[in-house]
């Protein structure tokens, strides 16, 4: 995510993406802006932890499962903190 292969709508479209693929996922009732948020946002927390792991992903598809992975997190963080 730290090189600049997506530009910015791209990167909205896919966090969009992302963001629905994992409230699917994770059985939440989220809507478009928060998906785009949870997507955007979860890719970034999920490249850096890729990244301590010595895991990159590069491109949409990398973009886009690095999102997928980092919204669940998200969520899943988020439920654990409520409870």
């Amino acid at each position: 995510m730290n090189d600049a292969s997506i530009g910015w709508i791209a990167a909205i479209i896919i966090g969009g993406l992302a963001g629905w693929i994992a409230s699917g996922l994770m059985k939440t009732d989220t809507g478009i802006f928060l998906n785009v948020v949870l997507g955007i946002i979860g890719a970034a927390i999920a490249s850096f932890l890729f990244g301590i792991l010595g895991i990159s992903f590069g491109g949409w598809i990398g973009y886009l499962i690095a999102g997928v992975v980092g919204a669940c997190i998200l969520v899943g963080v988020v439920r654990a903190v409520r409870r």
